[in-house]
């Protein structure tokens, strides 16, 4: 099914509250360097510890993106290269990671699937070395949550798309539950240590990078993270 026959997600879970353009998105700061040194940590057992909990996910993301023989998808934040061989051949894909060592599994990965559609960079997230209108998709699976500047991310991520072109994120945003977000921002400041801010706040991440969502579907068993998709106007 094509994302275009997907309802407008209720107002309900896009808005909440009048201060969303103002608000902090988490209690939780983070730099690029601590984050690479998380994730080259992180490189050896990522595919163990969030592959098959989180890969639902992944395969409900690439079905909703109904990719057509041609288009061009940046993978922002490719990882290990785990959704690699989840992409149509018809298509062009341009991952891009900040680590070093998660790029090199992804890469390996790359040469013993034969997958020959594709290029894999590093770069840094929130500094896209792209001209503007460079893809027809861009994604972020599992990475708005632990970049230093998610907002500044979701710019770029909008600069590279064309225009048309659909933009999604696929990622664990804080709860609309009270009870369950003061959990969330209570172990946020640890849970960064395993890669991502367990309280970033959906309605103000959206709100602040000025992007409206097309669809929201919770996503994987238990459905505590979101498939965002918006559309490049």
């Amino acid at each position: 099914m094509s994302l275009f026959d997907r309802k407008t997600p209720p107002q309900d879970d896009v808005v909440s509250g009048t201060d969303a353009a103002s608000r902090a998105l988490s209690v939780t700061a983070v730099e690029n360097d601590f984050v690479e040194g998380v994730y080259d940590k992180l490189a050896k057992v990522y595919d163990l510890t969030f592959g098959p909990a989180l890969h639902p996910g992944r395969l409900q993301a690439i079905q909703r993106m109904d990719i057509q023989p041609g288009e061009r998808v940046l993978e922002v934040g490719v990882g290990t290269g785990i959704n690699l061989s989840l992409y149509p051949k018809h298509c062009t894909v341009t991952g891009i990671d900040f680590s070093s060592s998660m790029l090199e599994i992804a890469r390996e990965r790359a040469a013993r699937k034969e997958i020959r559609n594709m290029r894999l960079l590093q770069m840094d997230a929130g500094d896209l070395k792209f001209a503007d209108g460079s893809f027809d998709i861009v994604y972020a699976p599992y990475l708005i949550s632990v970049v230093p500047d998610p907002v500044k991310v979701a710019q770029e991520m909008h600069r590279v798309c064309r225009s048309g072109g659909r933009i999604i994120f696929l990622n664990h945003f804080l709860s609309p539950n009270a009870l369950l977000s003061r959990v969330e921002r209570l172990i946020s400041p640890y849970t960064i240590h395993i890669g991502f801010k367990a309280d970033l706040d959906l309605p103000a991440f959206l709100t602040q990078a000025n992007l409206q969502p097309v669809s929201i579907e919770k996503v994987n068993v238990p459905r505590l993270w979101s498939l965002v998709t918006c559309v490049k106007d």
